[in-house]
């Protein structure tokens, strides 16, 4: 009952922007990821409820600190109409409710899931638009080179392929952002559960791993379709086939960083993830 009216009331407070926020988990594959997290989050919590009806519930003052800080930002995003402070403010509301209701302990004991909502903030405009576009001109450059290597007379201009019969942009969407952070997630996830065997070392590997392989990835994506554009034209090339092409490549990309987590876990003597395993005492946490 406890955490379901904490629930409603965070809600309740942070409806103002949620509607937008949902919009764009929605209809964003940039950020599409975003609908993910709070599930993945909740599971993390749910497979630890045994471990949490141990812990010791004592209130923190702490905790009220950094909810009253969150609100102030809220209320400062909307006061200058700012996505970004606003949805920062609701990740960093939810940690400060658990905290100063729950206590030091749980607060610790929960740091993961809690700091795993992060990652349900969609990238800020800003930050893709300052990103994007060089990473646009490498992945048309690397897959313009590919392409040739395979015999097809290729023409590359800025973000432009051209080909005998068709031409492809390398748009904003096809640079690569969406599969950095998708990876990016993906590679923290996998980096938590593979337990306390797997080294700090060989996490942050696993982590920093993540960009060249959205980088790899992108690139075989924007080659694939370079390909069906000069084969098949660019209606075809920019249909079903380039989507379709895309959920292929994504999920190539997943099992390479799943490969790279069983390969990383065999230099401890692990071959599989494994859920995290509850602590002892709470002191164990730090």
């Amino acid at each position: 009952m406890v955490l379901a009216a904490l629930l409603s009331g965070t809600v309740a407070v942070f409806w103002p922007i949620l509607p937008e926020l949902w919009t764009i988990w929605w209809e964003d594959s940039n950020n599409s990821h975003g609908l993910l997290v709070p599930v993945i989050a909740a599971y993390l919590v749910w497979i630890k409820r045994d471990r949490l009806r141990g812990l010791p519930i004592h209130p923190s003052g702490w905790g009220l600190t950094l909810l009253v800080f969150s609100l102030l930002l809220y209320l400062f995003g909307l006061k200058v109409h700012l996505a970004l402070p606003a949805r920062v403010a609701l990740v960093l509301s939810v940690g400060g409710v658990v905290w100063w209701n729950f206590g030091t302990a749980m607060a610790r004991y929960l740091w993961f899931p809690l700091a795993f909502l992060a990652f349900m903030i969609p990238v800020p405009d800003t930050l893709t638009g300052i990103i994007g576009f060089p990473l646009q001109l490498f992945a048309s450059s690397v897959s313009a080179s590919l392409i040739a290597l395979l015999g097809i007379s290729v023409l590359r201009e800025g973000t432009m392929l051209y080909f005998a019969k068709a031409s492809l942009e390398v748009a904003e969407a096809c640079s690569g952002i969406r599969s950095m952070v998708s990876y990016l997630t993906l590679g923290t996830l996998f980096a938590h559960l593979a337990g306390g065997e797997t080294g700090r070392v060989q996490k942050a590997i696993l982590l920093l791993s993540t960009i060249p392989l959205a980088l790899m990835v992108n690139i075989v994506r924007v080659s694939v379709t370079g390909i069906l554009a000069a084969y098949f034209g660019s209606r075809v090339a920019r249909g079903f086939l380039h989507e379709f092409s895309g959920f292929v490549v994504f999920g190539l990309g997943f099992l390479l960083l799943w490969g790279e987590v069983a390969m990383l876990r065999r230099m401890n003597g692990k071959s599989h993830l494994v859920a995290p395993q509850p602590l002892t005492a709470p002191q164990e946490i730090l």
